[in-house]
C-alpha cells in the first residue's frame, strides 16, 4: 500500500515538552508553551500524524524503569488530551551504548541521528516521509530526520547555530520555539 498521509515527527524533551536533564516522573513533562492550537491544526484540517519519537537512555542507564516512562507517556496524552489533540503513535528508543541495563546498553538503529524511529512509525501507519516533518531541539533530531527524507525544523537556542564542514545536515528551517515552526509546517502543508 502507498503512504497516505504527511507525519510531524515530534523529539519529546525539549521540543514537545519544556526541558528537563533526565525527566524520570510524569510530572517532569511540561507542555511548551502555544504548541496545542498548532498541533491541532496540524491533525484536523491537515491531516498530518502527530509522532513523538524520543530517545530515553534513562532507560538504559538505570534511572527510571518501563513502568515509570509508560506513565509519564500517559501523563503527555492526557495533558495534550485536555487541549483535544491526540497523538498517533509515540516510539522510544531505550538503548545506549554506556547503559548498565542488559539487552539496553548497546548500539542500534533507532537512537537518533539514526532514522529508525521514523522509517518504523512510516511502515507502521503508512506516512508519506517526503512531507513529513521532523521537530527537535538537537543536531540529532535534524539528522534523523534528514537521513530518513522528511524536511526538519530545529528548535530553542541550538537552532542559531551554524553547520559547519561535516556536521549534521543544514535544517530546513530554524525557530527559537517549537510554536513557531508547528505553525511555519501548517503553512508549509497547506501549499
Amino acid at each position: 500500500m502507498d503512504p497516505v498521509r504527511p507525519a510531524v515527527f515530534l523529539d519529546r524533551d525539549g521540543t514537545l515538552t519544556e526541558p528537563r536533564h533526565y525527566p524520570s516522573r510524569p510530572s517532569d513533562l511540561v507542555l511548551q508553551p502555544g504548541i496545542s492550537p498548532w498541533l491541532r491544526t496540524l491533525r484536523e484540517e491537515h491531516g498530518a500524524a502527530l509522532v513523538v519519537v524520543t530517545n530515553q537512555s534513562g532507560l538504559a542507564r538505570g534511572l527510571f524503569g518501563a513502568p515509570d516512562l509508560a506513565a509519564m507517556h500517559r501523563h503527555l496524552r492526557a495533558e495534550l488530551a485536555a487541549f483535544e489533540v491526540e497523538l498517533d503513535a509515540i516510539y522510544v528508543c531505550p538503548h545506549h551504548a554506556d547503559g548498565v541495563v542488559p539487552g539496553l546498553a548497546r548500539s542500534c538503529a533507532c537512537r537518533k541521528p539514526e532514522p529508525g524511529m521514523l522509517l518504523r512509525a512510516a511502515a507502521e501507519l503508512r506516512l508519506d516521509l517526503s512531507r513529513s516533518w521532523m521537530v527537535g531541539d538537537f543536531a540529532s533530531d535534524v539528522e534523523a530526520g534528514s537521513r530518513a527524507g522528511c524536511r526538519t525544523a530545529w528548535v530553542g537556542p541550538g537552532a542559531a547555530a551554524t553547520a559547519s564542514a561535516g556536521g549534521p545536515p543544514v535544517p530546513t528551517l530554524r525557530t527559537a520555539t517549537t510554536a513557531e515552526a508547528l505553525r511555519a509546517v501548517c503553512r508549509d502543508l497547506a501549499a
